[in-house]
């Protein structure tokens, strides 16, 4: 952990030197706080979507529509996470204005990367949600990310996505004790 204003923070997990607004496969992981099973449950090794897991699956398949160099591959919403494979395929590049004079703060975010578009996801999600009268819903701060590499890893992650429902019961974002 590094200080921060005489704080300690975490670092963060991204790639350093990787552009996340520039084409790439990814597989991402999106969990609630406190890992609570809000988005339904496992039955019979199948994943039944509660209310709120429906508005998490809808605010997924709606990324492609508005951010038209999104596509995604395999993914599946679970009790308390959300597992999928987000493509960027080409890099969104941001119009320059013209010249300010007042100095503005860097972004820590860059427009129309990986970050911004999970940030948006999540976002989104969670206002419906709370609009829907579930206000004690939040997603975990941060999600984590691994880039695509290569065929075999994309082939591995997209069956460990489709498996993920028949393996909940020993899965560890599978919070003790619920499905005993």
């Amino acid at each position: 952990m590094a200080l921060f204003k005489n704080k300690y923070r975490i670092e963060s997990a991204r790639l350093k030197g990787w552009d996340y607004s520039g084409a790439g496969w990814y597989f991402v992981t999106l969990c609630t706080r406190g890992r609570e099973c809000f988005f339904g449950d496992v039955v019979d090794g199948e994943m039944r979507l509660s209310s709120i897991g429906e508005i998490v699956a809808d605010e997924w398949q709606r990324t492609p529509t508005i951010h038209p160099n999104i596509a995604l591959d395999e993914w599946i919403v679970m009790p308390n996470h959300l597992h999928g494979i987000i493509v960027i395929t080409y890099r969104v590049e941001t119009p320059r204005r013209g010249v300010s004079t007042t100095r503005q703060q860097p972004s820590r975010l860059q427009s129309n990367s990986l970050g911004s578009i999970i940030g948006q996801i999540k976002s989104v999600c969670t206002k419906r949600i709370h609009a829907g009268g579930c206000r004690e819903f939040e997603w975990q701060e941060r999600f984590h990310d691994e880039i695509i590499r290569d065929e075999r890893a994309m082939h591995n992650i997209r069956e460990y996505i489709i498996d993920n429902p028949a393996e909940w019961q020993v899965d560890k974002e599978n919070p003790p004790g619920l499905w005993m």
